[in-house]
């Protein structure tokens, strides 16, 4: 890699921005290529399209080069509403999972510093603190209050946004009331179905930290489903 090539590189990782490299295996030749490379003809636009999808690389051929895709992806991030008990084994677990993990409850008693050392607490109301924080394709939200003057904003500012994962704490009969809701505040069927509720897989969790096993299991699930 040469010198302007590796800056670049190590100019967008510091942004936190989503590109690839592209490495012609026969020349030796490097391209960086950010945004949605538009640029580019059809084949490396979808293998580049394919790897930041998939966080993997790809290898392709284009009219008799060999193409190697190596995709740079920002962290992973996971936003956690409400700083209940659920939420410090979550934000352990997550962690260790690779993802920047803030905590987000406007209820100071709740959100002490004390219970989340070393991670980031954020005590706006959630639809201002999630808009502010900003969502992207590499996003889960996750609502843990079973209060819907707190879980629904945040809910509503989610299914606006890129977040691969969204997910809200609650039982059968809660979750369909806030889907009710939603939908009176004018999503459609289709919009509201991105919702995980009752969030986690099936496994029978009952502890806080079974339920954040539960919870990064199907966040990781819908992550690295396999794509068409």
């Amino acid at each position: 890699m040469n010198r302007d090539t590796l800056r670049q590189v190590l100019r967008l990782r510091e942004a936190k921005a989503a590109f690839v490299l592209i490495t012609d295996l026969g020349a030796g030749t490097q391209q960086v290529i950010e945004g949605d490379g538009a640029d580019l003809p059809e084949a490396p636009r979808a293998a580049m399209r394919r790897a930041l999808r998939e966080d993997r690389c790809q290898q392709i051929e284009v009219d008799g080069r060999d193409l190697f895709v190596q995709p740079f992806n920002p962290p992973l991030r996971l936003y956690a509403v409400g700083a209940v008990h659920i939420a410090q084994p979550l934000a352990r677990m997550a962690t260790e999972l690779g993802y920047e993990v803030t905590l987000i409850d406007p209820r100071e008693a709740f959100a002490r510093a004390e219970r989340f050392e070393g991670y980031r607490v954020n005590t706006e109301w959630p639809d201002e603190a999630l808009q502010s924080l900003g969502i992207d394709a590499r996003t889960a939200v996750v609502t843990l209050t079973h209060d819907p003057k707190l879980d629904d904003p945040a809910l509503s500012t989610a299914l606006k946004s890129e977040a691969f994962y969204i997910g809200a704490l609650g039982s059968k009969r809660t979750h369909g009331a806030r889907l009710r809701r939603l939908g009176q505040e004018g999503f459609e069927e289709a919009e509201i179905a991105r919702i995980h509720g009752p969030v986690g897989l099936a496994i029978g969790a009952r502890s806080p930290a079974e339920i954040a096993v539960a919870i990064l299991g199907q966040i990781t699930e819908v992550l690295r489903r396999p794509t068409s």
